[in-house]
C-alpha cells in the first residue's frame, strides 16, 4: 500500500494532478482512497491531496507519506516529517529545500519548454507514473475528463514528458479493483437519490454541499428532476415540502449554516406529517466557521432543531457505500412514516473519493406510498390509525379535498385547539418512533473482538479510521478491541450497544467535535458513560494512527 501527498498553492493544478494519478491507479485494479485538505480561497495559501491505493480495501487515509510531490518550497517545510524513513520527495530543482530524501527535476523549466507552466503538474504525474511502472495506455482520455479541451495537448505533452525522464522504482501489481467505481462521497449521496426516485431538489449552494446539486442538475434532463437554486435554504426546504406535498419524492441539501434558516420549515414537515429528506454536511461551525473544512458538530442540533416535539430520523453516513444505500432508505423511511428524515455527512465524506464495488439496483425497491381511503371511509388525511400513520393522497390525484396544517388540527385537518385533540395528535405522531424503533432501526456496525476489553464507540465518517485503528490495536495482540460505529443515531439503536457494554468496562469515544455529543446522547438514552473521549475538532480528520496514539496515551496498553 502506498501512499502520496500532493501539495502546493491553490491555482497549482493540485486537484488535477492527483485526478490523473487516481484514474491511472484505478486502471491498474488498486484501490483508491483520495482526500482534500484546501482552503477557503481561490489562490495561494497551502492545499494538498492525500492519495492512498494498494492491492486491499482501505477505508481512510493515513499521514505517513511514501512520496511527496511538492510544487513548492511550503509543501516540504510542512509536511516532511510525515515522510516515511523509505520515502521521497519530488520537487523542481529550482526550490530551496535540500536533503537525502529530495528528489529534483528541472520541472517547471520542461514546462516553459513545452509552453505553460501551469502544466509542471502533469509532468510530475508522468515522473510519479514512471516510477510506480504504470503504462500511458488512455492517457488522453484520462486528460480529457479533468481539463478544458484547449489545454489537454499540452497535458498529454506534459505527462509524457515526465515519462520520459525518470526511472521505475517499484514493482507494480495490479490489483482486483478495476471494475469497481471510484466516486465522492457527494457524489454517491446524489446517486442514490436519483436511484431513489428524487424527482424535485432545490437548494442553495453552500459548501460542503455544493457538490450535491452540481451532480444531480447534471444528470437532470436524462432523470428528469427539476432542480431549483433557490434565493435562500428557507425558499429550499419550503420548496421541497411543497413538492412532497404534491406527490414526487423531494430533497434539499446545505451544511449547518443553512440548516439553521431551515428549522422552522422542519417543524412544518413535522405537523403537516409531510415526508422530506434534509442533507446536512457538516463543517466546522458556528457562523461561517471553517467552510472548507471538516467536523462532526451538528449532531445535536439536528436531532433537537425546531420548536416543539415531533418524530424525526437521523442517519449518518459512513461511507460511500452508506451514502449510496442509505440515501435510498432514507426516501423509503421519510415517506413509511410521514417524517422527515435528516442524513448527517461531512466535508471529509464529501469531498473523499474512493473505490467502491458498483452499487447493486436490485436492492433499490421503492413505491410511494400513497394510501386511498376505503370506499366505506371518509378522507381524513390525520385520521388515527392503529399503525399511527394517516392515509394520504394527491392533491388533484383524487376526489377528496386533501388538505394540510401548520397548526394544531383535527383528523379532518382543520385547526383545532381542543386539549383532547392536542394529546391525542401528538400521541399519534411522536409513535411513529416507537414503530420505527421495532421494525426499521439498524443497529451500530460491530467491528473487532466479539469479547472485547475495550469498546470503541463512533458515529459517520470517523468508521473508516475506527476500522483501521481496530485491525492495528488487534494485530498488536495485547488487548482484544472492538467497536460500535453508528449510522442510525436518532432514534438511538440502543439493543447491541447495551450487550457490548456488559462485557466491558472501557468505553471509548471517538469524535469530530469538541464536547462528545455521540457520549452525551448516549449516556442521556442509556446511562452508559464513556471513559475517555478522543476528541478533534480543528477542522482536520482523524487519522487511524491518531486514535491508536490517544488510547495508549490513556493508559489502554
Amino acid at each position: 500500500m502506498y501512499n502520496i501527498l500532493i501539495g502546493g498553492e491553490a491555482g497549482q493544478g493540485i486537484d488535477t494532478t492527483s485526478f490523473i494519478l487516481e484514474k491511472f491507479f484505478k486502471k491498474s485494479g488498486y484501490y483508491v482512497f483520495t482526500t482534500k485538505d484546501f482552503m477557503s480561497r481561490v489562490r495561494g495559501g497551502h492545499n494538498f491531496s492525500l492519495l492512498r491505493f494498494g492491492n486491499e480495501i482501505i477505508t481512510s487515509h493515513s499521514n505517513k507519506v511514501d512520496v511527496i510531490i511538492a510544487l513548492n518550497d511550503e509543501t516540504i517545510e510542512l509536511h516532511s516529517n510525515k515522510l516515511k524513513d523509505n520515502g521521497f520527495i519530488l520537487c523542481d530543482s529550482g526550490l530551496n529545500s535540500d536533503g537525502p530524501q529530495i528528489i529534483k527535476f528541472d520541472i517547471n523549466k520542461m514546462a516553459k519548454e513545452i509552453g505553460n507552466i501551469n502544466v509542471a503538474g502533469s509532468i510530475a504525474v508522468g515522473v510519479i507514473l514512471k516510477m510506480f511502472n504504470e503504462n500511458l495506455d488512455g492517457l488522453e482520455d484520462i486528460i480529457r475528463a479533468s481539463t478544458k479541451e484547449k489545454n489537454i495537448e499540452v497535458n498529454v505533452k506534459a505527462v509524457k514528458a515526465g515519462y520520459g525522464i525518470a526511472d521505475s522504482m517499484f514493482l507494480s501489481k495490479n490489483g482486483e479493483f478495476s471494475d469497481w467505481m471510484l466516486i465522492s462521497g457527494n457524489k454517491a449521496l446524489a446517486l442514490g437519490a436519483i436511484a431513489a426516485g428524487v424527482k424535485f431538489y432545490s437548494a442553495y449552494p453552500m459548501s460542503p454541499s455544493t457538490s450535491i446539486m452540481d451532480y444531480i442538475a447534471s444528470k437532470s434532463n436524462e432523470a428528469e428532476i427539476v432542480v431549483e437554486q433557490a434565493e435562500d435554504e428557507i425558499a429550499a426546504m419550503n420548496m421541497a415540502i411543497g413538492a412532497s406535498f404534491a406527490g414526487v419524492r423531494s430533497m434539499t441539501a446545505t451544511s449547518g449554516g443553512g440548516f439553521c434558516l431551515m428549522v422552522e420549515a422542519l417543524g412544518l414537515s413535522g405537523v403537516a406529517e409531510i415526508p422530506v429528506v434534509v442533507v446536512d454536511v457538516q463543517r466546522p461551525g458556528p457562523a461561517t466557521g471553517l467552510a472548507t473544512r471538516t467536523e462532526q458538530s451538528d449532531l445535536k442540533f439536528v436531532i433537537s432543531a425546531s420548536q416543539g416535539e415531533f418524530p424525526r430520523m437521523v442517519i449518518a453516513l459512513r461511507n460511500h457505500t452508506d451514502a449510496f444505500y442509505q440515501t435510498v432508505r432514507a426516501f423509503n423511511l421519510s415517506e413509511k412514516y410521514q417524517i422527515p428524515v435528516i442524513i448527517l455527512s461531512d466535508q471529509y465524506l464529501a469531498d473523499t473519493s474512493s473505490s467502491v464495488k458498483p452499487y447493486d439496483l436490485s436492492k433499490v425497491s421503492w413505491e410511494l406510498p400513497i394510501t386511498a381511503p376505503q370506499k366505506e371511509e371518509e378522507y381524513l388525511r390525520y385520521r388515527y390509525t392503529d399503525n399511527y400513520v394517516s392515509p394520504r393522497l394527491i392533491p388533484g390525484k383524487s376526489r377528496n379535498f386533501v388538505t394540510a396544517d401548520s397548526h394544531e388540527h383535527d383528523e379532518q385537518g382543520w385547526i383545532c385547539e381542543e386539549a383532547k385533540t392536542r394529546v391525542k395528535m401528538v400521541d399519534k405522531r411522536m409513535k411513529k418512533l416507537e414503530r420505527l424503533i421495532e421494525e426499521d432501526l439498524q443497529d451500530p456496525e460491530f467491528i473487532g473482538f466479539e469479547n472485547c476489553e475495550t469498546l470503541i464507540v463512533g458515529w459517520g465518517s470517523t468508521y473508516g479510521a475506527i476500522v483501521e485503528a481496530i485491525k492495528n490495536l488487534n494485530n498488536d495482540g495485547k488487548k482484544k478491541y472492538g467497536a460500535l460505529v453508528f449510522g442510525d443515531v436518532y432514534p438511538l439503536p440502543e439493543k447491541l450497544l447495551r450487550e457490548k457494554a456488559m462485557v466491558t468496562n472501557n468505553i471509548i469515544n471517538v469524535e469530530q467535535n469538541a464536547t462528545g455529543q455521540l457520549a452525551s446522547l448516549i449516556r442521556e438514552k442509556t446511562g452508559i458513560e464513556c471513559s475517555q473521549s478522543i476528541l478533534r475538532y480543528d477542522g482536520r480528520q482523524i487519522s487511524a494512527e491518531e486514535i491508536v496514539s490517544q488510547i495508549f496515551k490513556g493508559g489502554d496498553q
